[in-house]
C-alpha cells in the first residue's frame, strides 16, 4: 500500500455512530420524543435489536441504537462486561451541537433525563452541558461561543 499519496478523501463522511442500550423502548422515547430524532429503521435478529435514527439537523447521519453485546456472536461474558460499563456510564460519549444549549438543556432536563453538568462556558470555545440517556450513555450538548 502506497502511504505517500493520500487517497481521494473529499467524499468521506461519517455515516453511522453506535450507542448501546438495555431498553429500546426507553431509548426510542428519549431519542425520538425528547431529542427529535427520526426513526428510519427498527430491526431485530433474535434477541438482538437495533434502531436507526437520524438527528434533525443531519438526516444523512444514522445513529444506531443497539442491544447490549454488539450482536448475536458476542459471548455472555462480554455482554456482561459491556452491561456493567453501560450501567456505570463508561461507554464512549456522544457530543451533539445546537444553536441554543440552554434551551435544549431545559427541554431535556424537563424530560427527566439525568443531569451530569448544567450549561457552562468552557475554555475550549463552547458552552456545554452533559446528560445521560435512559441507558446511562453520556451525551454532551454544546454550542460554539462567539468569537
Amino acid at each position: 500500500m502506497d502511504t505517500t499519496t493520500p487517497p481521494a478523501t473529499s467524499t468521506l463522511a461519517v455515516a453511522n455512530v453506535f450507542l448501546v442500550v438495555d431498553d429500546h423502548e426507553q431509548a426510542l422515547a428519549f431519542y425520538r420524543d425528547v431529542l427529535g430524532f427520526t426513526v428510519v429503521g427498527d430491526h431485530s435478529q433474535g434477541e438482538f435489536r437495533w434502531l436507526s435514527l437520524t438527528p434533525p439537523a443531519q438526516p444523512d447521519l444514522v445513529v444506531t441504537v443497539q442491544s447490549v453485546g454488539g450482536g448475536p456472536h458476542t459471548s455472555d461474558e462480554d455482554r456482561a462486561s459491556i452491561d456493567t460499563l453501560l450501567a456505570k456510564g463508561l461507554l464512549t460519549p456522544v457530543v451533539l451541537t445546537c444553536a441554543d444549549v440552554d434551551a435544549v438543556f431545559e427541554h431535556v432536563r424537563a424530560s427527566g433525563a439525568e443531569v451530569i453538568q448544567e450549561p457552562m462556558d468552557q475554555f475550549y470555545g463552547v458552552r456545554d452541558c452533559a446528560v445521560r440517556d435512559p441507558a446511562g450513555n453520556l451525551l454532551r450538548i454544546n454550542q460554539p461561543l462567539p468569537g
